[in-house]
């Protein structure tokens, strides 16, 4: 009887340790081929990425607390990052999901948001820097495709 709750035990053990393992997908998957880029190098040079999908990592420091429907990414906690959305607003990721690892495949966008936009933003919780009349020149990050991991 101890040999079978011993591997009982074992066995929920290993189930815990692959579900700390597990990879929350949302969205496509993320391809083989695309180009990866660091974050930070991505962030210096926006318009250099603007065209073909690229992959990207960080780790999430924001997520909308209303659907879940952008997040912010960092090269690490602390740091400064961007907001991503999501493909034709078509997935969302948990809204708990701040402090996750983010791999995510997308091209980047340099827009100016209307004061009325970034207020909106701002309410949900995103970081923004402002211009003078109250607009944000943004640039963020759109997925295609997300793969989050806990830490």
């Amino acid at each position: 009887m101890k040999q079978l709750s011993f591997i009982v035990s074992l066995a929920l053990i290993a189930s815990a340790a692959l579900a700390g393992n597990e990879v929350i997908q949302r969205g496509a998957p993320i391809s083989k081929d695309a180009k990866s880029v660091p974050l930070t190098e991505v962030m210096e040079k926006p318009q250099e990425w603007t065209i073909d999908p690229i992959v990207v990592e960080g780790v999430v420091s924001t997520v909308c607390q209303t659907k879940g429907c952008w997040m912010e990414i960092a090269p690490e906690a602390g740091k400064p990052g961007m907001r991503v959305t999501f493909l034709d607003y078509g997935f969302f990721v948990p809204k708990d999901a701040k402090g996750y690892k983010a791999k995510l495949e997308g091209t980047v966008e340099v827009k100016k948001l209307s004061k009325n936009h970034a207020d909106h933003l701002e309410s949900d919780g995103a970081t923004i820097e402002r211009q003078a009349d109250g607009t944000v020149i943004e640039t963020s990050f759109i997925a295609a495709g997300v793969e989050l991991r806990k830490p």
